[in-house]
């Protein structure tokens, strides 16, 4: 009922089309290497393989797709992991369907894409949690200054051309700096740069 829900709900847009659907985790990764989707909505309780072990092998694929949750559970441990293993977003499936094509674009550019509840969440459990702190410390210590203030932009969850604005800098110089910030912290994502952005301190709300 609730895949039914969805693709109702996302073909009603002109600009997206769902691709596949799956019912367990395995599919879900199956499924994804044969469509080769720009974005997969992720459940993550499922009968066999689970949501967070099928993202952590979505994101092992050359050119992987944007992974978002969207689950009923918002539980601290389950944003983090979930985030952690490679996802772009956490949704709570009580998301009003008029905001969720619009979120769907939004995770389809790259950018993170939180529901109020696990933003909030996702912020108490990285200020409690030491050992996120001094290991975030000890990864951006080997950025430069104008990399840790690309890093900082981006813990705040601005777009390129955002960035771009504050920093007086061209979008493609950005889209460098990103880049080498991303292969520095060893992030496969905007979104776990983020996490590392607000584990650091470096970054505002």
């Amino acid at each position: 009922m609730v895949c039914r829900f969805l693709r109702t709900i996302l073909g009603s847009a002109d600009d997206i089309e769902v691709a596949e659907e799956a019912h367990d985790g395995a599919a879900g990764v199956e499924a994804v290497v044969r469509s080769r989707p720009d974005v997969v909505l992720m459940d993550l309780r499922m009968p066999g393989v689970d949501g967070l072990t099928a993202i952590e092998r979505i994101r092992e694929l050359p050119d992987p797709p944007a992974v978002v949750v969207l689950t009923t559970f918002d539980a601290d441990q389950y944003v983090l992991r979930a985030l952690r293993a490679g996802a772009v977003g956490f949704l709570v499936k009580s998301t009003p369907p008029e905001d969720l094509i619009g979120l769907v674009r939004v995770a389809a550019e790259g950018h993170t894409v939180l529901s109020a509840a696990a933003a909030r969440r996702l912020v108490a459990a990285s200020s409690d949690s030491h050992s996120a702190r001094d290991r975030a410390r000890e990864l951006t210590g080997s950025l430069t200054e104008r990399e840790t203030e690309v890093l900082a932009c981006l813990g705040e969850g601005l777009a390129n051309a955002r960035i771009a604005e504050r920093l007086y800098l061209s979008e493609a110089t950005v889209k460098g700096y990103v880049s080498r910030v991303l292969d520095k912290l060893g992030c496969v994502n905007r979104t776990q740069a983020g996490l590392i952005a607000h584990d650091a301190g470096v970054a505002g709300p």
